[in-house]
Order: structure tokens, then sequence, then C-alpha cells
């Protein structure tokens, strides 16, 4: 409503103003006509006080402002109490403000900064869940079964007993179920072969479909155990033999050599590690 007002008022005080240009101008005519001291005189005068008076009826700021719609002050203001932190009061201050985003930042470092976060990521995964990571959608795998799956790590003991390391167990029915898995191992006799397969039965690997057992090949020399990875062309080969592994590194994508500690590389494509579950842990999680 004063807005209106204040418009009206405008509006009528320009009108006022156009009037008495009009009648100036007619009066300056009429004095230019008359050339006389007393009627220059007098338009001079008239002049004066009509100015004064539009000077002292002119109302101040007569251009009109924009208006500030109080809800846009409420809608900042809520937006300011949405990005405070929690438990910050808005009536409390600029400095209670700060005190409440000093005491978040501190509580955040406490609980771990990003390079944690990542590392109890890594811990929470499963098993399942690492192996698929690992693999990085590889669909075909071989594996030497001695000194890899198997405690023994030459033919001659095979001879006399085979037996499935432990640790390696839920790793390896993990990767039976991910992709397709041909194991590999190198004997002397068929003795050795049952003793091979009683093993691997024993930990439940053909059960539920995990494994088939014409995968499981047996050979004589190391030779063959390198035929066969060729022939198959698998995505991953896991060996014990250091030139096995260098032979085959123009010709299978990944690799693992696995070996008691201090190897040197072999190639970009060869990983060194200890161990197979060594591999599939969160250690070597990107």
């Amino acid at each position: 409503m004063g807005d209106s007002i204040a418009e009206e008022l405008v509006q009528l005080f320009r009108g006022i103003n156009a009037s008495l240009t009009v009648k100036l101008s007619h009066l300056l005519g009429f004095v230019f006509r008359n050339k006389n001291a007393s009627s220059i005189g007098a338009a001079a005068g008239l002049a004066i006080a009509l100015w004064w008076t539009w000077k002292c009826w002119r109302i101040p700021g007569a251009r009109p402002h924009p208006r500030v719609d109080k809800r846009d002050g409420a809608d900042a203001a809520s937006a300011s109490a949405t990005r405070a932190p929690a438990g910050a009061s808005m009536d409390s201050g600029p400095g209670a403000l700060s005190t409440a985003v000093a005491t978040s930042i501190t509580q955040a470092t406490q609980r771990g900064g990003p390079a944690e976060g990542r590392v109890s990521e890594t811990d929470e995964l499963s098993v399942a869940q690492i192996v698929r990571r690992q693999l990085n959608g590889s669909r075909k795998m071989t594996c030497q079964l001695l000194g890899v799956i198997l405690e023994e790590s030459s033919p001659e003991e095979v001879q006399k007993h085979a037996v499935v390391r432990p640790a390696v167990v839920e790793v390896l029915l993990e990767i039976a179920r991910t992709c397709d898995l041909y194991l590999v191992a190198r004997v002397v006799d068929d003795a050795s072969e049952g003793l091979v397969m009683g093993a691997l039965e024993a930990v439940g690997l053909f059960s539920e479909g995990k494994l088939n057992r014409e995968k499981v090949l047996f050979c004589s020399t190391e030779t063959g155990r390198t035929s066969f990875v060729r022939q198959l062309e698998p995505d991953w080969h896991v060996d014990t033999s250091r030139d096995i592994n260098a032979g085959l590194a123009p010709f299978v994508r990944h690799q693992l050599h696995v070996s008691g500690g201090g190897a040197s590389p072999i190639a970009p494509n060869v990983y060194v590690v200890e161990s197979v579950e060594q591999y599939f842990s969160g250690a070597f999680c990107s």
C-alpha cells in the first residue's frame, strides 16, 4: 500500500513540474517580447520562486526500489541452517558455528582419512569379492598343483602322500566357482594321480559342480605342463618354475610366480608372490 501512495505522489509532482515548465516558457517568451528591466526582474523572481517550491516539495528517492520478498530471506536462512553442521545453533552467533565446524573436522580426522577408509572397505570384502576383483573379468586359469595347491613340491613326495594346503582351500574353491579352472600336476605313476585326486576331493573341490574331474591334468615332464598351458590359452597361469613363467610370459596375459621370497622380477605381467592366497587378499587389492 505504501508503494502505491508513493507512486501516486510521484505522478502528481511530475504533472505539477510539467505545468510549471509550460508556464515558465510562456513567461520567458513574454519577457523577451517586452524587453524592459522590470519585466525581466519579475520573470527572474518568479523563476527562482518556482524552482525553490519544486525543490522543497520534491520527494527524495522517487525512483521505485525493487521489492524484497520476505520469503527470500526465510529461504536463505533455511539454506544456511541446512549447511550448518549438526549441533550448531542458529542463534549462537558466528563463534558457535565456527566451533561446530571445527568439531566436525576433528571428529572426521579421528575416524580416519580416505586411506583408512579404503583399508576398512577392503577388510570388509568377502573372499568371493576379492577373488573376482583380482581376476578382473578373466574367465580361465591354469594352476600348477605341486608346491602351490599341495603341500608336496616334487613328484617323489606325491608317491607317498598328497595333502592340500589348508590356507589355500577357501581361495581355491572360490576361484573354481568364479572361472574355468584347470589344475596341472607332474607325477611319475598312476598311484600318484590317485593320491592327488583323493586330496582334492577331500576338500570338496569336486562337489556341487565346482570343478570337473577332467580338468585335473597330469604330465610327466615340465615341458608337458607348458604344452598344456599353451593349448588351453588361459587368462592366468600360476607356477613355481621361473623358466616356465618366463617362457609363457608372451602368451599368457597374467601370471603368478609362487616363490619362497627374494625372487627377482620376470616380466611386467608376471607377479611374484609367496602364495596364491597372498595374492588373493586385501594387501593386493587396488
